[in-house]
């Protein structure tokens, strides 16, 4: 027997039309390329949604045609993500830290009709128009007035919408149908792309708002550092506005000093990010002498947090949710929300909790297995492989079906990469990604764990551990690290600061100083980089 409800199908669009009548008086403030502050409510942005629609239609869009955005976090790129899925078409937001050739290469791989570019990025397009489909159309996002020279052939954003009506003829579309497309940042090999659903997408963001929700109350002013270029901004484009929270959109500025001056000046509550961001947030923050005016909440994902930023935060009296994703579960699988139990715990042991990668979304099903396939008991202790699998998990990859065998198991999971434990609470933690584990004499050494400790020591503001290859124990630690100010700590002092926490052999047998760490295009600490640079690398008993 079949229950006897309606079934509507979900879209994108709806999100917003929701958000228009719902919540009139919320909406965004952006930071614009132009060097001005953009201020417009849900409902303002729905009736420009609706231009754009006609606009993209002038140009051609048909439903199933992919349109590329290049672009800041700002109001029109996020008009772009409603116009194109609402009509059916698919938006390709492309990360510009990419290298030009996998940029060209998705660009192409995409088959993307039309892109549409900050004034930042056209340099870049400039450079690598030869290399893309030549019935590409550019528009360039801004008005006439700041329309910067160019040798290219473009169109310009806000001529598109003039004159266009506000209302639009919203398609009903089957809720499979395919509204975002965003490729992973390819450390190895080509990018692969997760084409995300319409029913994805908005399964997605009522997750992030039925976990996250109760820290977002409507009206409150929501800061997404994490780009709108990368993952859908964790879903904060889809889940704001249901939850009637104000978007404020950093634009290119995302240096400490500028992300602390638009906090202060919007009262900013809760702000996402990966924590390279917040490493520059906290030093303004030190130079200030106060947080920013209404910081309360702190989401960090993207890569591992360190312990000593949690504390950090934590002793400022704003809540770390530590969270955990993939390009590839549209992000998000874990949530750090914790019970009031956790909360009541003494600092330190708190710290332990919040350092974890936290619980599972509902949505999200975990599982570790051990190198035979094996499940692993979730008790804490067990270590495996992670997968996953949910409704805004992919299926595989967009026009890679090697790529997409490789990805998916058996029974249907999905294959992260990483390798993790779950305990009997569901906490989850990942103990490193496979390829970073460092195996000496036969016995692993998690490299995020003694990145971790080494950032408790004041001299080291950023840090990488890595393996390099040994002669007798096959691979050992070594620290590359960035100083904190002009002296340099000695090897020994930082090995003090983690001896409490390692056993010796697991401690690095070397630290290498550096300006700066070579960063993935996502803002991620590229040691795929640092292990090319370190290739001739001799550790010290044996050079």
């Amino acid at each position: 027997m079949q229950g006897m409800m309606m079934n509507r199908p979900l879209s994108i669009i709806s999100i917003l039309d929701y958000a228009a009548e719902a919540h009139p008086d919320a909406g965004m403030v952006s930071v614009r390329t132009e060097g001005d502050t953009h201020r417009a409510t849900y409902r303002e942005t729905y009736k420009r949604v609706g231009q754009l629609a006609h606009a993209l239609h002038a140009l051609g869009i048909e439903q199933g045609d992919r349109v590329a955005t290049l672009a800041w976090n700002g109001h029109r790129h996020f008009e772009l993500y409603y116009a194109i899925s609402g009509m059916g078409a698919v938006c390709h937001t492309i990360n510009p830290r990419l290298s030009a050739e996998q940029m060209i290469y998705i660009v192409n791989h995409a088959e993307d009709k039309v892109i549409f570019v900050d004034t930042t990025f056209l340099p870049i397009i400039a450079a690598l128009r030869d290399q893309l489909p030549k019935d590409l159309r550019v528009v360039v996002m801004t008005d006439h007035d700041h329309m910067p020279d160019t040798p290219l052939d473009v169109l310009i954003y806000e001529n598109l919408l003039d004159g266009q009506k506000t209302t639009y003829d919203w398609p009903e579309l089957d809720e499979n149908t395919a509204a975002a497309l965003c490729y992973t940042s390819g450390t190895t090999g080509n990018p692969k792309g997760a084409l995300y659903s319409h029913r994805s997408t908005v399964l997605h963001a009522l997750m992030v708002a039925a976990v996250m929700g109760g820290a977002l109350g409507q009206g409150t002013n929501v800061l997404p550092v994490v780009p709108l270029f990368h993952v859908n901004a964790w879903g904060l484009p889809y889940a704001g506005p249901i939850l009637g929270i104000n978007l404020i959109m950093p634009g290119p500025g995302l240096d400490g000093p500028s992300v602390f001056k638009l906090m202060d000046q919007e009262k900013v509550y809760s702000a996402w990010g990966v924590p390279t961001v917040w490493m520059g947030l906290l030093g303004e923050i030190e130079k200030q002498g106060r947080a920013p005016e209404g910081f309360g909440d702190v989401v960090i994902g993207g890569s591992a947090a360190p312990r000593p930023m949690i504390e950090k935060f934590e002793k400022l009296g704003i809540n770390v949710n530590h969270a955990w994703g993939m390009t590839e579960m549209s992000p998000i699988g874990t949530h750090g929300v914790q019970p009031p139990k956790v909360r009541d715990l003494p600092f330190d042991e708190m710290i332990d909790v919040k350092s974890r990668q936290g619980r599972r979304v509902y949505g999200v099903e975990l599982k570790i297995v051990d190198e035979d396939g094996n499940r692993q008991p979730h008790d804490g202790k067990a270590i495996g492989e992670l997968y996953v699998r949910g409704n805004a998990i992919v299926a595989g990859y967009f026009k890679n079906e090697e790529a997409s065998a490789k990805a998916i198991d058996a029974e249907g999971w999905f294959g992260t990469g990483d390798v993790a434990s779950i305990d009997d609470n569901g906490y989850l933690t990942i103990q490193d990604r496979a390829k970073d584990l460092i195996k000496s004499g036969g016995e692993w050494i998690s490299s995020i764990d003694l990145e971790s400790a080494a950032l408790s020591h004041p001299g080291i503001a950023n840090c990488a551990a890595i393996g390099v290859a040994h002669p007798k124990w096959d691979e050992r630690p070594v620290l590359v690290a960035v100083a904190a100010g002009d002296e340099r700590p000695s090897l020994d002092e930082i090995r003090n600061t983690m001896e409490p926490h390692f056993a010796k052999w697991q401690l690095p047998d070397d630290v290498i100083w550096v300006e700066d760490l070579p960063l993935t295009a996502t803002g991620k600490v590229s040691k795929l980089n640092l292990r090319k640079q370190l290739a001739d690398y001799k550790h010290p008993e044996v050079a």
